[in-house]
């Protein structure tokens, strides 16, 4: 759990947030526009979407020590690439390489070892703690990040990132992590004593076969391309109009702060409400801080924007993790967990360029975020009225 913790922070932070940070410069250095730079990250989150089965299958079948060392390896050979690259071309091909890479080191392996270690009554608490440190992830280091662009420019800057990237990742997966024990093996202290039963778990095939499976599968996909898009664009966005590039970068960081929030009250929530209700919610609530950014020139502050958003993303995870392992069972998570996630990071994908053409389309950021909170607000319907069940008949 302790390495979880610090890979997750350390690989979020300086991968997947690292792209914004660097997104203006990169534009002025290369010469291109913003919809052809940030189609090298949506090409990164691609790679991620199509190597979720695979890495799903490897993790039931091996476990995540290999698979995350050796995506922190490439990590780490990526950015020093990224560093030196002089075209766009080039930029695309080490985003490529990158999401081959964060497939192997961010949520996906990290929930999959969770989930195959830790049964029903501490499953929730370990996916909270790993969360809740990932959750830092951008409050950390896109301040350093931009603290290192202003000191160093962005080809030496990244260089210092992937330094700390194999420093902090690299012998903590190596070194640390294990295969979980066989299901009928005695479980470490604490990961299974008097928990309750498991439900029976399914196969792939078997969750296929269910309405649940396809509406979350869906509703996810919005949800993400609806962040993705705040996560990449919201800096250009609230320089635009008019904010300074370090509070906008702040604002961003905070947004993962407030993650927190929402991570510690979800188990309680989801207790007294149930999954259902709860993950119907967090797309509302995020409708709602979307509809507050389509607003911007109207508000006084962007702190409610800012707390909603971050709470609602917070919870937004862990509904997806616990959802999938409370409906289908433990056995075959990282199979399941990786086709969801095939359509959740294809929309991180799609999200950053295809909402830059939606900005041309529609004719600026107010329209498309407007259409993001009215999405949102459909899907949580849609999950509210599907029964959160599936049956042992869709088994192994």
């Amino acid at each position: 759990m302790g390495v979880l913790c610090v890979t997750e922070t350390v690989s979020w932070g300086i991968v997947y947030y690292g792209f914004p940070v660097m997104l203006r410069p990169m534009e002025r250095d290369l010469g291109a526009s913003r919809v052809a730079v940030t189609g090298a990250f949506s090409v990164g989150m691609a790679a991620a979407a199509l190597m979720s089965l695979p890495v799903g299958r490897w993790l039931d079948r091996h476990g995540p020590r290999a698979l995350m060392t050796a995506g922190s390896i490439l990590a780490v050979a990526l950015l020093l690439a990224w560093s030196r690259i002089e075209s766009l071309a080039g930029l695309y091909l080490v985003w490529l390489g990158l999401g081959f890479a964060m497939s192997a080191i961010l949520y996906e392996p990290a929930f999959a070892a969770v989930v195959s270690w830790f049964r029903t009554r501490h499953r929730d608490r370990a996916l909270l703690i790993v969360t809740l440190a990932g959750g830092l992830a951008s409050t950390i280091f896109m301040p350093i990040a931009a603290w290192l662009l202003e000191r160093q420019g962005w080809r030496l800057a990244l260089v210092t990132l992937a330094g700390m990237l194999a420093v902090l990742t690299i012998p903590l997966h190596a070194l640390a992590l294990r295969q979980s024990p066989p299901a009928e093996a005695p479980r470490p202290p604490g990961a299974a004593g008097g928990a309750p039963a498991e439900r029976p778990s399914l196969s792939l095939a078997g969750a296929a076969r269910t309405a649940v499976f396809w509406v979350l599968g869906v509703a996810f996909v919005v949800s993400n391309f609806a962040v993705v898009t705040v996560t990449v664009h919201l800096i250009p966005y609230l320089t635009d109009h008019g904010w300074a590039a370090t509070t906008a970068a702040a604002a961003v960081g905070w947004i993962g702060a407030m993650q927190l929030l929402g991570r510690l009250v979800f188990a309680p929530v989801a207790a007294w409400l149930g999954h259902r209700w709860v993950t119907a919610t967090v797309f509302v609530v995020q409708a709602l801080a979307l509809a507050q950014l389509a607003l911007i020139a109207h508000m006084p502050s962007l702190l409610p924007m800012i707390v909603l958003l971050g709470a609602a993303n917070g919870m937004n995870t862990l509904a997806r993790a616990s959802t999938l392992a409370e409906i289908f069972g433990p056995r075959h998570y990282g199979s399941i967990s990786g086709a969801v996630a095939l359509g959740s990071n294809g929309a991180r994908a799609a999200g950053p360029v295809g909402a830059s053409l939606l900005v041309l389309a529609l004719g600026g950021y107010e329209a498309v975020f407007w259409t993001f909170a009215a999405a949102l607000v459909l899907v949580g319907l849609v999950v509210l009225a599907t029964p959160a069940h599936a049956t042992a008949g869709d088994g192994e």
